[in-house]
Protein backbone atom coordinates (compact mmCIF):
# COMPACT_ATOMS: atom_id res chain seq x y z
CA UNK A 1 0.00 0.00 0.00
CA UNK A 2 2.53 2.27 1.08
CA UNK A 3 4.45 1.57 -2.51
CA UNK A 4 1.45 2.76 -4.67
CA UNK A 5 1.48 5.53 -2.79
CA UNK A 6 5.06 6.47 -3.15
CA UNK A 7 4.90 5.91 -6.53
CA UNK A 8 1.69 8.34 -7.43
CA UNK A 9 3.49 10.98 -5.80
CA UNK A 10 6.17 10.10 -7.92
CA UNK A 11 4.21 10.25 -10.99
CA UNK A 12 2.81 13.46 -10.01
CA UNK A 13 6.05 15.55 -9.26
CA UNK A 14 7.61 14.35 -12.54
CA UNK A 15 4.41 15.70 -14.18
CA UNK A 16 4.81 19.01 -16.48
CA UNK A 17 4.60 21.98 -14.26
CA UNK A 18 1.42 23.27 -16.30
CA UNK A 19 -0.38 19.85 -15.49
CA UNK A 20 0.31 20.62 -12.00
CA UNK A 21 -1.37 23.69 -11.74
CA UNK A 22 -4.23 22.44 -13.91
CA UNK A 23 -4.64 19.66 -11.16
CA UNK A 24 -4.35 22.22 -8.42
CA UNK A 25 -7.00 24.40 -9.89
CA UNK A 26 -9.65 22.04 -9.60
CA UNK A 27 -9.47 21.89 -5.82
CA UNK A 28 -12.16 23.77 -4.31
CA UNK A 29 -11.44 27.02 -3.01
CA UNK A 30 -14.01 28.32 -0.42
CA UNK A 31 -15.31 31.85 -0.74
CA UNK A 32 -13.42 33.62 1.44
CA UNK A 33 -10.66 32.98 -0.86
CA UNK A 34 -8.40 30.84 1.92
CA UNK A 35 -6.41 28.03 0.30
CA UNK A 36 -7.71 24.75 1.88
CA UNK A 37 -5.08 22.33 3.23
CA UNK A 38 -5.40 18.51 3.14
CA UNK A 39 -3.30 16.84 5.93
CA UNK A 40 -0.50 14.64 4.54
CA UNK A 41 0.50 16.42 1.51
CA UNK A 42 3.21 18.92 0.54
CA UNK A 43 1.89 22.46 0.52
CA UNK A 44 3.21 23.17 -2.97
CA UNK A 45 0.70 20.26 -4.57
CA UNK A 46 -2.11 22.28 -3.82
CA UNK A 47 -0.91 25.88 -4.67
CA UNK A 48 -2.98 27.56 -6.72
CA UNK A 49 -2.07 29.69 -9.95
CA UNK A 50 -3.22 33.34 -9.37
CA UNK A 51 -3.17 34.54 -12.42
CA UNK A 52 -5.24 31.20 -13.63
CA UNK A 53 -7.94 31.98 -10.48
CA UNK A 54 -7.98 36.02 -11.92
CA UNK A 55 -9.12 34.66 -15.24
CA UNK A 56 -11.50 32.34 -13.88
CA UNK A 57 -12.78 35.40 -11.74
CA UNK A 58 -13.14 37.43 -14.65
CA UNK A 59 -15.12 35.64 -16.80
CA UNK A 60 -17.64 34.66 -13.84
CA UNK A 61 -18.09 37.60 -13.21
CA UNK A 62 -18.85 38.85 -17.05
CA UNK A 63 -21.07 35.94 -17.31
CA UNK A 64 -23.62 36.51 -14.37
CA UNK A 65 -22.96 40.73 -15.51
CA UNK A 66 -24.55 39.33 -18.97
CA UNK A 67 -27.67 36.98 -16.81
CA UNK A 68 -28.11 40.51 -15.39
CA UNK A 69 -31.32 42.25 -16.41
CA UNK A 70 -30.39 45.63 -17.92
CA UNK A 71 -32.65 47.65 -15.57
CA UNK A 72 -30.98 45.86 -12.20
CA UNK A 73 -27.52 46.78 -13.37
CA UNK A 74 -29.26 50.46 -13.76
CA UNK A 75 -29.60 50.94 -10.15
CA UNK A 76 -27.13 48.19 -8.79
CA UNK A 77 -23.81 50.12 -10.40
CA UNK A 78 -24.92 53.27 -10.69
CA UNK A 79 -22.70 56.21 -11.67
CA UNK A 80 -23.36 59.47 -12.12
CA UNK A 81 -23.45 59.51 -16.22
CA UNK A 82 -26.38 57.23 -15.57
CA UNK A 83 -28.50 60.46 -14.64
CA UNK A 84 -29.65 63.35 -16.38
CA UNK A 85 -27.29 66.27 -16.83
CA UNK A 86 -29.71 68.77 -15.11
CA UNK A 87 -29.72 66.76 -11.48
CA UNK A 88 -26.45 68.49 -9.57
CA UNK A 89 -24.07 66.72 -8.62
CA UNK A 90 -24.74 66.64 -4.64
CA UNK A 91 -28.19 65.25 -5.61
CA UNK A 92 -26.73 62.78 -7.94
CA UNK A 93 -24.77 61.75 -4.81
CA UNK A 94 -27.78 61.50 -2.60
CA UNK A 95 -29.57 59.82 -5.66
CA UNK A 96 -27.27 57.06 -5.59
CA UNK A 97 -26.95 56.56 -1.97
CA UNK A 98 -31.26 56.36 -1.66
CA UNK A 99 -31.39 53.95 -4.98
CA UNK A 100 -28.63 51.82 -4.15
CA UNK A 101 -30.09 48.15 -5.03
CA UNK A 102 -27.26 45.83 -4.63
CA UNK A 103 -29.20 43.37 -2.82
CA UNK A 104 -30.90 40.66 -5.68
CA UNK A 105 -32.47 38.63 -2.54
CA UNK A 106 -34.79 41.55 -1.55
CA UNK A 107 -37.87 43.66 -2.98
CA UNK A 108 -36.44 46.43 -4.73
CA UNK A 109 -36.20 50.09 -2.89
CA UNK A 110 -38.69 52.43 -3.41
CA UNK A 111 -36.00 54.53 -4.57
CA UNK A 112 -34.43 52.31 -7.28
CA UNK A 113 -37.54 52.18 -8.84
CA UNK A 114 -38.76 55.67 -9.62
CA UNK A 115 -34.72 56.10 -10.45
CA UNK A 116 -35.07 53.15 -12.92
CA UNK A 117 -38.41 54.86 -14.04
CA UNK A 118 -36.87 57.93 -14.94
CA UNK A 119 -34.18 56.57 -16.62
CA UNK A 120 -35.98 55.36 -19.13
CA UNK A 121 -38.22 57.82 -19.78
CA UNK A 122 -34.86 60.09 -20.12
CA UNK A 123 -34.08 57.21 -22.84
CA UNK A 124 -37.67 57.72 -24.44
CA UNK A 125 -37.61 61.53 -24.79
CA UNK A 126 -34.40 60.94 -26.76
CA UNK A 127 -35.37 58.91 -29.19
CA UNK A 128 -36.43 59.56 -32.94
CA UNK A 129 -40.17 60.89 -33.83
CA UNK A 130 -39.57 57.68 -36.36
CA UNK A 131 -38.91 55.12 -33.34
CA UNK A 132 -41.60 56.35 -30.94
CA UNK A 133 -44.28 56.67 -33.88
CA UNK A 134 -43.17 53.07 -35.03
CA UNK A 135 -43.86 51.18 -31.44
CA UNK A 136 -46.60 53.08 -30.90
CA UNK A 137 -48.31 51.84 -33.60
CA UNK A 138 -46.97 48.50 -33.14
CA UNK A 139 -48.84 48.76 -29.42
CA UNK A 140 -51.83 49.53 -30.57
CA UNK A 141 -51.88 46.65 -33.41
CA UNK A 142 -51.03 44.19 -30.44
CA UNK A 143 -53.31 45.35 -28.13
CA UNK A 144 -56.17 44.69 -30.61
CA UNK A 145 -55.44 40.95 -29.70
CA UNK A 146 -56.61 41.11 -26.51
CA UNK A 147 -60.55 42.61 -28.10
CA UNK A 148 -60.36 39.94 -30.48
CA UNK A 149 -60.04 36.93 -27.84
CA UNK A 150 -62.82 39.10 -26.08
CA UNK A 151 -65.22 39.23 -28.68
CA UNK A 152 -64.85 35.90 -29.94
CA UNK A 153 -65.06 34.05 -26.37
CA UNK A 154 -68.26 36.78 -26.00
CA UNK A 155 -69.68 35.28 -29.21
CA UNK A 156 -69.27 31.92 -28.06
CA UNK A 157 -70.23 31.94 -24.51
CA UNK A 158 -73.11 33.81 -25.16
CA UNK A 159 -75.00 31.17 -27.04
CA UNK A 160 -74.41 29.09 -23.55
CA UNK A 161 -75.16 31.38 -20.88
CA UNK A 162 -76.78 34.36 -20.22
CA UNK A 163 -75.05 37.54 -22.21
CA UNK A 164 -73.88 39.49 -18.88
CA UNK A 165 -71.72 36.34 -17.80
CA UNK A 166 -70.55 36.07 -20.91
CA UNK A 167 -69.03 39.33 -21.10
CA UNK A 168 -67.86 38.52 -17.47
CA UNK A 169 -66.07 35.41 -18.77
CA UNK A 170 -64.62 36.63 -21.33
CA UNK A 171 -62.73 39.48 -20.05
CA UNK A 172 -60.67 37.35 -18.41
CA UNK A 173 -58.75 37.17 -21.47
CA UNK A 174 -58.12 40.99 -21.46
CA UNK A 175 -54.72 40.46 -20.31
CA UNK A 176 -53.21 38.58 -23.54
CA UNK A 177 -52.69 42.05 -25.47
CA UNK A 178 -50.75 43.65 -22.67
CA UNK A 179 -48.52 40.78 -21.67
CA UNK A 180 -47.72 41.19 -25.58
CA UNK A 181 -47.09 44.68 -25.25
CA UNK A 182 -45.59 45.11 -21.90
CA UNK A 183 -42.77 41.94 -22.23
CA UNK A 184 -42.36 43.21 -26.06
CA UNK A 185 -41.63 46.86 -24.72
CA UNK A 186 -43.81 48.57 -26.90
CA UNK A 187 -45.39 52.29 -26.44
CA UNK A 188 -48.53 51.87 -25.18
CA UNK A 189 -49.88 54.89 -23.83
CA UNK A 190 -51.68 54.33 -20.91
CA UNK A 191 -48.98 52.49 -19.81
CA UNK A 192 -46.35 55.38 -20.75
CA UNK A 193 -48.71 57.97 -19.08
CA UNK A 194 -46.90 58.48 -15.37
CA UNK A 195 -43.62 57.35 -16.45
CA UNK A 196 -42.75 59.76 -19.26
CA UNK A 197 -44.22 62.66 -16.61
CA UNK A 198 -41.83 62.33 -14.44
CA UNK A 199 -38.50 63.90 -15.49
CA UNK A 200 -41.31 66.95 -16.23
CA UNK A 201 -41.96 66.18 -12.40
CA UNK A 202 -38.21 66.61 -12.08
CA UNK A 203 -37.94 69.98 -13.75
CA UNK A 204 -35.37 67.64 -16.09
CA UNK A 205 -37.53 67.76 -19.47
CA UNK A 206 -40.33 70.80 -20.62
CA UNK A 207 -43.90 70.14 -20.60
CA UNK A 208 -43.81 70.64 -24.58
CA UNK A 209 -41.42 67.89 -24.94
CA UNK A 210 -44.10 65.49 -23.37
CA UNK A 211 -47.10 66.79 -24.44
CA UNK A 212 -45.32 66.43 -28.00
CA UNK A 213 -44.45 63.06 -26.80
CA UNK A 214 -47.62 61.87 -25.65
CA UNK A 215 -49.36 62.83 -29.15
CA UNK A 216 -46.70 60.78 -31.00
CA UNK A 217 -47.86 57.44 -29.06
CA UNK A 218 -51.67 57.95 -28.82
CA UNK A 219 -51.32 58.80 -32.48
CA UNK A 220 -49.47 55.56 -32.87
CA UNK A 221 -52.05 53.47 -31.04
CA UNK A 222 -55.23 54.45 -32.15
CA UNK A 223 -54.09 54.13 -35.78
CA UNK A 224 -52.86 50.82 -35.08
CA UNK A 225 -56.18 50.40 -33.44
CA UNK A 226 -58.01 51.65 -35.78
CA UNK A 227 -56.12 49.76 -38.79
CA UNK A 228 -56.44 46.04 -36.68
CA UNK A 229 -60.37 46.68 -36.12
CA UNK A 230 -60.78 47.50 -39.84
CA UNK A 231 -58.36 44.43 -40.85
CA UNK A 232 -58.98 42.04 -37.95
CA UNK A 233 -62.07 42.13 -36.86
CA UNK A 234 -63.75 42.16 -40.37
CA UNK A 235 -61.61 39.01 -40.93
CA UNK A 236 -63.17 37.45 -37.81
CA UNK A 237 -66.71 38.52 -39.35
CA UNK A 238 -65.87 36.36 -42.71
CA UNK A 239 -64.53 33.64 -40.13
CA UNK A 240 -68.04 33.65 -38.03
CA UNK A 241 -66.16 33.65 -35.13
CA UNK A 242 -68.22 36.51 -33.68
CA UNK A 243 -71.32 38.50 -35.41
CA UNK A 244 -72.07 42.23 -36.19
CA UNK A 245 -74.70 41.84 -33.26
CA UNK A 246 -72.03 40.61 -31.13
CA UNK A 247 -69.66 44.09 -31.93
CA UNK A 248 -72.65 46.64 -31.17
CA UNK A 249 -73.38 44.37 -27.95
CA UNK A 250 -70.11 45.04 -26.71
CA UNK A 251 -69.42 48.54 -27.95
CA UNK A 252 -72.89 49.44 -25.55
CA UNK A 253 -71.39 47.51 -22.74
CA UNK A 254 -68.42 49.99 -23.11
CA UNK A 255 -70.76 53.20 -24.19
CA UNK A 256 -73.96 52.88 -22.45
CA UNK A 257 -72.98 54.96 -19.24
CA UNK A 258 -72.89 58.82 -18.87
CA UNK A 259 -69.90 60.78 -19.44
CA UNK A 260 -68.79 61.66 -16.20
CA UNK A 261 -69.35 58.11 -15.51
CA UNK A 262 -66.81 56.85 -18.07
CA UNK A 263 -64.65 59.59 -16.98
CA UNK A 264 -64.74 58.38 -13.81
CA UNK A 265 -64.17 54.74 -14.85
CA UNK A 266 -61.27 55.88 -16.89
CA UNK A 267 -59.48 57.80 -14.01
CA UNK A 268 -59.37 54.35 -11.81
CA UNK A 269 -58.18 52.32 -15.00
CA UNK A 270 -55.51 55.39 -15.50
CA UNK A 271 -54.32 54.79 -12.15
CA UNK A 272 -54.14 50.64 -12.35
CA UNK A 273 -52.27 51.39 -15.69
CA UNK A 274 -49.76 53.34 -13.57
CA UNK A 275 -49.40 50.89 -11.03
CA UNK A 276 -48.67 48.16 -13.58
CA UNK A 277 -46.35 50.02 -14.91
CA UNK A 278 -44.83 50.39 -11.30
CA UNK A 279 -44.53 46.99 -10.27
CA UNK A 280 -43.38 46.04 -13.60
CA UNK A 281 -40.69 47.65 -12.82
CA UNK A 282 -40.08 46.58 -9.48
CA UNK A 283 -40.23 42.69 -10.77
CA UNK A 284 -36.33 41.34 -11.38
CA UNK A 285 -37.49 38.34 -14.13
CA UNK A 286 -39.67 38.26 -16.73
CA UNK A 287 -42.10 35.71 -14.96
CA UNK A 288 -42.90 37.91 -12.18
CA UNK A 289 -43.88 40.80 -14.96
CA UNK A 290 -46.12 38.49 -16.91
CA UNK A 291 -48.15 37.52 -13.86
CA UNK A 292 -48.48 41.22 -12.24
CA UNK A 293 -49.65 42.35 -15.77
CA UNK A 294 -51.55 39.69 -15.70
CA UNK A 295 -53.63 40.30 -12.69
CA UNK A 296 -53.50 44.45 -12.84
CA UNK A 297 -54.99 44.11 -16.82
CA UNK A 298 -57.27 41.64 -16.06
CA UNK A 299 -58.90 43.47 -13.25
CA UNK A 300 -59.27 46.45 -15.26
CA UNK A 301 -61.00 43.67 -17.59
CA UNK A 302 -63.32 42.16 -15.39
CA UNK A 303 -64.63 45.54 -13.84
CA UNK A 304 -64.79 46.95 -17.21
CA UNK A 305 -63.25 50.11 -16.46
CA UNK A 306 -62.29 52.25 -19.52
CA UNK A 307 -59.15 51.92 -21.03
CA UNK A 308 -58.56 54.15 -24.39
CA UNK A 309 -56.77 52.35 -26.84
CA UNK A 310 -58.03 49.20 -26.35
CA UNK A 311 -61.79 50.63 -25.65
CA UNK A 312 -60.77 52.99 -29.37
CA UNK A 313 -61.13 49.56 -30.92
CA UNK A 314 -63.73 48.13 -29.45
CA UNK A 315 -66.02 51.12 -30.23
CA UNK A 316 -64.21 51.97 -33.62
CA UNK A 317 -65.32 48.30 -34.33
CA UNK A 318 -68.30 49.00 -34.03
CA UNK A 319 -68.40 52.49 -35.99
CA UNK A 320 -67.06 50.10 -38.76
CA UNK A 321 -69.08 46.94 -38.63
CA UNK A 322 -72.31 47.78 -36.06
CA UNK A 323 -75.21 49.64 -35.93
CA UNK A 324 -75.48 51.93 -32.94
CA UNK A 325 -72.55 53.84 -32.84
CA UNK A 326 -71.83 57.05 -34.72
CA UNK A 327 -68.84 58.70 -35.66
CA UNK A 328 -69.41 61.99 -33.13
CA UNK A 329 -70.39 59.30 -30.78
CA UNK A 330 -66.56 57.82 -31.31
CA UNK A 331 -64.75 60.76 -30.93
CA UNK A 332 -66.29 61.78 -27.81
CA UNK A 333 -66.19 58.74 -26.00
CA UNK A 334 -62.29 58.88 -27.49
CA UNK A 335 -61.38 62.26 -25.95
CA UNK A 336 -63.20 61.87 -22.47
CA UNK A 337 -61.45 58.27 -22.10
CA UNK A 338 -57.77 59.48 -22.88
CA UNK A 339 -58.11 62.77 -20.55
CA UNK A 340 -59.39 60.29 -17.94
CA UNK A 341 -56.75 57.91 -18.27
CA UNK A 342 -54.08 60.81 -18.48
CA UNK A 343 -55.47 62.34 -14.67
CA UNK A 344 -55.54 58.89 -12.95
CA UNK A 345 -51.67 57.78 -14.28
CA UNK A 346 -50.20 61.90 -13.59
CA UNK A 347 -52.05 62.17 -10.40
CA UNK A 348 -52.37 59.23 -8.21
CA UNK A 349 -48.88 57.32 -9.78
CA UNK A 350 -46.55 59.55 -10.93
CA UNK A 351 -47.20 63.27 -8.99
CA UNK A 352 -47.54 60.93 -5.28
CA UNK A 353 -44.59 58.49 -6.12
CA UNK A 354 -42.50 61.17 -7.00
CA UNK A 355 -43.74 63.25 -4.11
CA UNK A 356 -42.62 60.33 -2.12
CA UNK A 357 -39.25 60.10 -3.06
CA UNK A 358 -38.31 63.48 -2.83
CA UNK A 359 -39.09 63.61 0.77
CA UNK A 360 -36.91 60.99 1.21
CA UNK A 361 -34.07 62.65 -1.12
CA UNK A 362 -34.67 65.62 1.47
CA UNK A 363 -34.14 63.26 4.43
CA UNK A 364 -30.79 62.04 3.53
CA UNK A 365 -29.76 65.47 2.51
CA UNK A 366 -30.58 66.54 6.06
CA UNK A 367 -29.09 63.81 7.84
CA UNK A 368 -25.83 64.36 5.45
CA UNK A 369 -25.93 68.53 6.98
CA UNK A 370 -26.10 67.20 10.35
CA UNK A 371 -23.57 64.19 9.83
CA UNK A 372 -21.38 67.30 8.62
CA UNK A 373 -21.90 69.80 11.30
CA UNK A 374 -21.06 67.29 13.83
CA UNK A 375 -17.68 66.74 12.10
CA UNK A 376 -17.12 70.55 12.32
CA UNK A 377 -17.83 70.57 15.71
CA UNK A 378 -15.57 68.13 16.22
CA UNK A 379 -12.48 69.87 14.64
CA UNK A 380 -13.31 72.84 16.45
Amino acid sequence: MSQDTEHDHDSQANRPNDERTNASTTTPVPEDGDTPKESGSPSKDIEVDNDADDTTDSHANETSDGDVDEPIKATEDLENDDLPEEISDEDKETIKKVASDDNLSQAKSYASILVEQVIHAKETFERSLGSLFTSAFTAGLEIGISFFMILSAFALLNDVIPSRYAMVLSSLLYPIGFIIVVIGQSLLFTEQTSLLSLPVLNKIEPLHKLLRLWGIVIAGNIVGGCIFAALMIGLGLHMHLFTDHAIDVYAEHILGFEWWVIFGSAVLAGWMMGVAAWLVTSARDTLSRIVLVTLITGSIGFLGLHHSIVGNIEVFSALLYGNTVSLWRYLVFLVVVLVGNTVGGVVFVAVLKNRTFLFEIEKVKEQAAEARAKMDRRRF
